[in-house]
């Protein structure tokens, strides 16, 4: 379904000149690292709000996927403002990007930091089952009024979304990520796989309140810093090494 995401974008406050915006005339724009080893999963980094490759190359997330999963080649991700703006930034994520990967790869695994979490949150939600794990570091997840709702109904387990709109557009789009989300609590095996981390003075630390009960609570990580890739990156080498000692435990 093709959305309109104004409404969103201007939720977000982001004016979309002071931030990359990218091109969407052109294929998503991607950097490939590739694993010291043989490759045998994918990690796309979804990029936040005021990130560009550049920015993603410096703050040195593909050299820390890498030291605990060196099996992973690690694209980097150019999906900017631009593409939500365009309405298609999701379905292009999976034409471009996901799809093709999955005929190469063992596991595809999405990273997305801020607008990029909200992204990969958007992704699981319009093809779940598609990726093999998520981790989200400090996703935008909607505007207050409808966290306070969700609180005030005893969680997202009791919060009643009602009926499905017609059409999701920016007006509803958080609401219906939301029930989206909902369905986790009913099928815990949905969240497995979905990691969280967030700086204990992230701008958006009382919205993770909303999303942790649907984790389980050793999958949630909060870190001393503040939004950006000085605490997501470090958390990311802590949460690829809980998944390698998870992975090492099961296997026989």
């Amino acid at each position: 379904m093709r959305v309109s995401w104004s409404g969103l974008l201007l939720m977000l406050g982001m004016l979309a000149g002071c931030y990359p915006k990218g091109d969407p005339s052109r294929p998503i724009p991607t950097v490939l690292v590739p694993a010291p080893g043989p490759a045998q999963r994918l990690v796309v980094v979804l990029p936040g709000r005021g990130d560009d490759l550049a920015g993603l190359q410096r703050a040195g997330i593909a050299q820390a996927i890498q030291s605990q999963w060196p099996d992973a080649d690690v694209m980097l991700s150019g999906l900017a403002i631009g593409y939500y703006l365009q309405g298609r930034a999701i379905s292009r994520l999976h034409n471009e990007i996901i799809a093709p990967a999955r005929s190469r790869y063992r596991e595809v695994w999405l990273l997305g930091a801020s607008l990029g979490g909200l992204g990969a949150l958007m992704y699981d939600n319009q093809w779940p089952g598609t990726i093999d794990g998520m981790v989200l570091m400090a996703p935008y997840l909607g505007e207050k009024p409808l966290l306070r709702q969700i609180a005030r109904e005893g969680g997202i387990a009791r919060w009643d979304p009602g009926p499905v709109p017609a059409r999701v557009d920016g007006n509803n789009f958080q609401h219906e990520l939301w029930r989206g989300l909902k369905t986790w609590s009913r099928d815990p095996s949905r969240s497995r796989n979905v990691w969280l981390a967030y700086g204990d003075r992230d701008y958006l630390r009382d919205t993770m309140p909303a999303l942790t009960p649907l984790l389980p609570a050793a999958q949630v990580l909060v870190r001393p810093g503040s939004h950006s890739w000085t605490v997501w990156t470090p958390a990311s080498v802590e949460i690829l090494a809980a998944i390698k000692a998870r992975h090492t435990q099961l296997a026989p």
